[in-house]
């Protein structure tokens, strides 16, 4: 069986001829392609605007094809427009020719300034390329080029499509491309010539005629008329230096500490170079016939001054150097360092004196030599003093900020240091502003960086100039350290720190700010508390309070208290009748052990009558209201205020709380935790009434916890009874612990809430620790806050359309990023580049109103049409002048042309003197040498030519048919694009 099998397991291979080859799969691809995209059959468009090219919305669609293992991408391109009606044109269409066709002979797009070579060469609406899929691959032989063109014939012939199909050979960098187009019985060839050198008969109109007419090949001898369009382009590349009107800022005198150049708290803008490079002038002679003009190697009538047609575009500068753009990305840079201050600067500069002593022995001494209180004067140089002292001791070099540039940041950060004792009106900033900068004011709460007129604000702008002109990273650290031995300074002296809002840290501040805050609440409550040891005596007990609190007390009102259920922040609070034997932590167990249970307790069985107990710690009689057991008048405390809290104390505060779980345990120690204020301000209410309850508590602090309904009594009397709502019965709760823990102790002799001492010394330290990239991150948003305001105000000088919208784009863009804590680098350089965008846009509008002269201008008329010209320039490609060479603007370029023609015929005739006499000789007499120096123009830079004429091909008896050349030629280019159509029926 085995053997049996052996023939039959043998196969025979067939090879089948009739199968498709690579090539018709190519086709069949290319086909399939077509079908796809609709391209099939003919459509006839409405005809194409003046300027639809430019204006119009351009759309393309890609898919990939292969032959063999040579992958080919296949794209449509294509001007989107409204489909025409289709109603009575079935008839006409058949016979007419394709729409790219018509295209060809259509003059209202001819020279578009934004558009795809082959829309420019051939003025097609419509158009699918197919190039080599990888960017290094071309198609290089000519007889892979043909399979090509064969290929797409087939495929237009076997589809109907109506679509030019090219194909790009060679080089992509040469855009050299080969096309057809096929219609019911006509075709169309797109051919293309490209050359490095330039024939010198093709240098001009005769020559290029010669060539058009000889590929045509008419054979009717009255050739018809060729349209011909010309356009010459000319450069403008020498400018004037007035003509840039940005002083770059004089930066040997800023670091030789000159400050005038650049004053402090103010960002620089502008260009250090023109942001204009060059200026293009075409010229166009839009509809010329053969005959009217002359244009030969010997003679031209193409003067540009004549040309019926002006339109001028500007070369932007890349990347131009902008001053706002370099400081913040230079700042930005700072952020990467690792450096600590020490590490920079040498040894620590906050060593205190004391280590500085070797000698053991004179440790003691210090202990017991008296002391005397110091009466600093709050100036510049004495700040400054011994914290340069150190520096230099410990560094053995000069410091990297001199004097001059120190005392200024200083006094610009610290103006109350200039005078001999600090105004005290200056130690806060009023945050009323006018509704018309509330719009800009209101940026740093998007920015989550600090008000504008705010210290914080200040010291970024400071840091920022000195990182750039005054000695970088180490100027950074030196005046960081200033800065920080200044707040220590003013800590120590009950100095306010200037340019803080007062009161909380404002959470939607960067974090140093909302630190500076708190370091400003803790010099307040310590000068408070300073001032009233000396106002009161030791143990004073005291019902009425004077200074400010009676006035924070006298404007609430009975009213106003019951506005809301915690009423506590509005409470006047004062501080000032602290007693002078208040210690940091102070806690008066001793006053308070025997009066435990002694009456102070409420329960909901009644009260116990007090034992001689004084009021303590009133600040002001509550209106009307009396307490409910012996109908004494209620008076509401003297009570500490709430500590203030940054945002990472916070964040601390959540952990710790979130830690304990959700335990019955956790929940009573949070709740614990949370309720130290409230037993803070029942041990007031307590020591400010004797014989108080819960209930009398509760009406004060959380009226919509105690109900009162009108009830009918015994003796038939509409009486109010009152009791507490439902959570407040709720057996075991916070607030009925809380009381029955609370002792009748006046705040002032209370345990502080707010340890200001601990608080100032955390902050300090922190402001210490820093490195001076935490601190430029810290600061990145208010520099960036900065940078949009300066911009923002640039622009309103200016009055872009563009520039405002880039504006709000950066804004909400700043917002997301800088919202969030330690944002990317890269999303902070992508608004550092979008701000460095808008002020080269200022810098260029700037660039080209001194070049055009706009304020120069007497007559009103003139003046709006320049400004007018200068705003296009800047928002479209290619800006049309009015009135050509005759207008105000085109009067303008041409002086401007003019006198660079100048400056170049001035170079030349230098030149000419320097050669000997044979060669003088050799480049003619010197009237001819005059004729052809002295022009108002240069020669163009490039010259286009589009001739067009419909004749029959390739017989008399063909049918009439669109023909067109383009030509183009510049120093080193020369191309030719031809379209030239035949008739496939009567040939």
């Amino acid at each position: 069986m085995a053997a049996d099998s052996e023939p039959e397991s043998e196969v025979f291979e067939i090879t089948d001829f009739t199968t498709a080859s690579e090539w018709e799969r190519f086709i069949s691809k290319v086909e399939e392609v077509l079908n796809d995209w609709k391209l099939i059959g003919h459509t006839l468009g409405k005809p194409l605007e003046k300027g639809i090219f430019t204006s119009g919305t351009w759309e393309e669609r890609s898919d990939e094809i292969s032959f063999a293992d040579f992958r080919f991408s296949v794209t449509h391109h294509y001007l989107v427009q409204e489909s025409p009606d289709k109603e009575g044109k079935d008839e006409e269409s058949e016979d007419a020719i394709p729409q790219s066709m018509q295209d060809l002979l259509c003059m209202n797009n001819d020279f578009p300034p934004r558009a795809h070579c082959l829309v420019r060469w051939y003025g097609l609406r419509e158009f699918v390329v197919i190039a080599p899929a990888a960017h290094s691959d071309a198609v290089l032989s000519e007889s892979k080029c043909n399979l090509l063109l064969s290929s797409i014939s087939i495929a237009l012939g076997n589809t109907g499509c109506q679509v030019p199909l090219f194909v790009q050979i060679h080089h992509k960098w040469r855009r050299m491309y080969m096309g057809e187009c096929q219609g019911p019985g006509v075709r169309t060839d797109f051919e293309m010539v490209h050359l490095r050198k330039v024939p010198n008969q093709y240098t001009h109109l005769s020559g290029l005629l010669d060539i058009f007419k000889s590929k045509i090949g008419c054979p009717l001898t009255p050739l018809p008329p060729v349209s011909i369009a010309i356009r010459f382009t000319y450069v403008l590349q020498d400018w004037q230096q007035y003509f840039w009107p940005q002083q770059p800022p004089d930066i040997d005198a800023l670091v030789g500490g000159e400050v005038g150049g650049l004053e402090f708290g103010k960002l620089p803008f502008g260009a250090c170079e023109d942001p204009i490079s060059e200026l293009h002038l075409a010229t166009t002679w839009p509809h010329l016939t053969e005959g009217i003009i002359i244009d030969n190697d010997v003679y031209s009538d193409l003067d540009p001054v004549q040309a019926p047609h002006w339109s001028v575009r500007v070369r932007k500068a890349d990347n131009p150097q902008c001053l706002l753009g370099d400081f913040v990305t230079e700042f930005l840079k700072i952020c990467r360092r690792k450096e600590s201050t020490d590490e920079i600067l040498g040894r620590s500069t906050f060593e205190e004196e004391g280590r500085e002593v070797a000698d053991i022995t004179h440790a003691l001494s210090k202990l017991t030599e008296p002391a005397p209180v110091p009466i600093h004067k709050l100036s510049v140089s004495n700040m400054v003093h011994t914290a340069k002292k150190k520096i230099r001791k410990h560094r053995g070099e000069e410091s990297p900020l001199n004097n001059d540039v120190l005392n200024t940041i200083l006094l610009f950060l610290f103006p109350d240091a200039a005078s001999e004792k600090p105004l005290e009106g200056t130690a806060s900033i009023d945050n009323s502003n006018p509704a018309a900068e509330a719009g800009d004011y209101t940026l740093y709460n998007q920015f989550k960086s600090a008000p504008s007129d705010s210290l914080t604000y200040k010291l970024a702008l400071c840091l920022c100039m000195i990182n750039f002109y005054h000695g970088g990273l180490k100027g950074v650290a030196h005046l960081w350290q200033e800065f920080v031995l200044e707040m220590r300074f003013r800590w120590e002296n009950n100095f306010l720190i200037p340019g803080l809002a007062s009161g909380p840290p404002d959470l939607r501040c960067c974090l140093l700010h909302q630190k500076l805050q708190m370091l400003n609440c803790c010099i307040e409550r310590k000068k408070a508390r300073d001032e009233g040891k000396k106002m009161s005596p030791s143990d004073s007990m005291t019902n009425a309070y004077p200074g400010d609190a009676g006035k924070a007390g006298g404007q609430l009102g009975l009213d106003h208290v019951r506005d809301t259920e915690k009423d506590k922040g509005e409470v006047g609070k004062s501080w000032d009748s602290w007693s002078d034997s208040e210690e940091e932590f102070f806690e008066c167990l001793s006053d308070t052990e025997d009066l435990k249970g002694n009456g102070q307790e409420s329960g909901k069985k009644g009260l116990k009558e007090p034992v001689n107990l004084k009021p303590e710690g009133r600040l002001h009689q509550h209106g009307k209201l009396t307490l409910l057991h012996n109908g004494e008048p209620l008076y509401i405390p003297v009570t500490q205020e709430p500590a203030p809290m940054t945002e990472d104390l916070l964040e601390e505060q959540s952990e710790v709380l979130a830690k304990l779980g959700t335990s019955a345990e956790g929940a009573h120690l949070r709740a614990r935790m949370q309720s130290a204020c409230l037993l803070s301000d029942m041990e007031s209410f307590k020591a400010a009434n004797p014989g108080c309850i819960l209930e009398d508590f509760v009406r004060w602090y959380s009226p919509r916890d105690y109900i009162e309904e009108e009830v009918t009594d015994e003796k038939g009397n509409v009486v109010l009874k009152g009791e507490l709502s439902a959570r407040m019965k709720i057996p075991s709760n916070m607030w009925v612990e809380a009381w029955e823990t609370a002792k009748p102790v006046p705040a002032r002799r209370q345990r502080r809430l707010f340890d200001d001492t601990r608080e100032a010394e955390k902050v300090l330290h922190y402001l210490a620790m820093q490195k001076p990239a935490d601190l430029a991150r810290h600061l990145l948003p208010c520099v960036i806050h900065a940078s949009v305001l300066k911009v923002k105000e640039e622009e309103s000088l200016e009055n872009i359309p563009s520039v405002k919208k880039i504006i709000k784009q950066v804004i909400a863009h700043s917002s997301k990023v800088l919202h969030f804590p330690n944002p990317e680098d890269k999303k902070l350089e992508e608004i550092i580049l979008q701000i460095t965008t808008v002020e080269a846009i200022i810098a260029r509008a700037r660039s080209l109103k001194a070049k055009f002269g706009t304020e120069k201008c007497e007559h009103e008329e003139e003046k709006e049409d320049l400004e007018r010209f200068v705003s296009c320039l800047l928002e479209q490609p290619e800006v049309s002048v009015t009135g050509a060479g005759r207008g105000p603007a085109g009067r303008t370029i041409h002086k401007l042309f003019v006198n660079a023609q100048r400056l170049t015929e001035s170079s030349d005739e230098a030149a000419a003197v320097a050669l000997p006499e044979e060669e003088l000789k050799r480049s003619g007499c010197p009237e001819e040498r005059r004729q052809t120096l002295v022009s108002d123009f240069p020669p163009p830079a490039g010259r286009e030519l589009i001739l067009r004429a419909t004749v029959p091909r390739p017989a008399p008896y063909s049918k009439a048919l669109p023909q067109r050349m383009y030509s183009v030629l510049t120093k080193e280019d020369f191309r030719l694009a031809g379209a030239f159509s035949s008739d496939t029926s009567f040939f």
